[in-house]
C-alpha cells in the first residue's frame, strides 16, 4: 500500500480513546487510526454501512440488518443484478438497506469481490482440513 506520512494533532480524549483500543487489539496506534479513518471515510461515502468485528475481522455491513455486504452482493450477483429480484429475496430489509448496500459495492468493488471469492473458495475439504473436530467422526 502507497502510504503518505502526516502530522495530526487530536483532541486528548480522542487519542486516549485511540490508545486504548491499540491496547486491547495488540495493535499499535497509528494501524488504529488509519483503520478508525479508513471507515470513517467509507462510512461517510456509503450511508447506511456500519463496520463490526467478526471472526475473520472487521467488515462492512448493512446497518440494521447483521449482513455482510457481501453476503447481500453475492446474492445480487446470483441475481444477476436484478435489484426488483434482490428486494424479494431480502424481503425484510428495506429499499435503503439494499441500495446502500449495492452502492459500497460499487465503489468498493474490489474489496467485496475478494470476500466473496474467498467465501466461495471453501469447500468440505478444506473445511475438515481446517478443522478436523468438525468431522464428527472420531477423527
Amino acid at each position: 500500500m502507497n502510504t503518505v506520512q502526516k502530522s495530526l494533532r487530536l483532541p486528548r480524549e480522542t487519542a486516549l480513546e485511540i490508545e486504548k483500543m491499540a491496547q486491547e487489539t495488540g495493535r499499535d496506534f497509528s494501524a488504529v487510526t488509519k483503520d478508525l479513518l479508513a471507515e470513517s471515510i467509507k462510512t461517510r461515502r456509503c450511508p447506511g454501512i456500519v463496520f463490526a468485528d467478526g471472526v475473520s475481522g472487521r467488515r462492512a455491513k448493512v446497518a440494521g440488518s447483521g449482513l455482510d455486504v457481501w453476503e447481500v452482493i453475492a446474492t445480487y450477483k446470483s441475481v444477476e443484478e436484478g435489484f426488483k429480484r434482490l428486494e424479494k429475496v431480502y424481503h425484510w430489509l428495506t429499499q435503503q438497506q439494499l441500495r446502500s448496500a449495492v452502492g459500497y459495492y460499487f465503489v468498493y468493488r474490489i474489496e467485496i469481490d475478494e470476500l466473496i471469492a474467498r467465501n466461495n473458495s471453501w469447500t468440505n475439504k478444506s473445511v475438515f482440513d481446517r478443522y478436523p473436530y468438525l468431522k464428527g467422526d472420531g477423527m
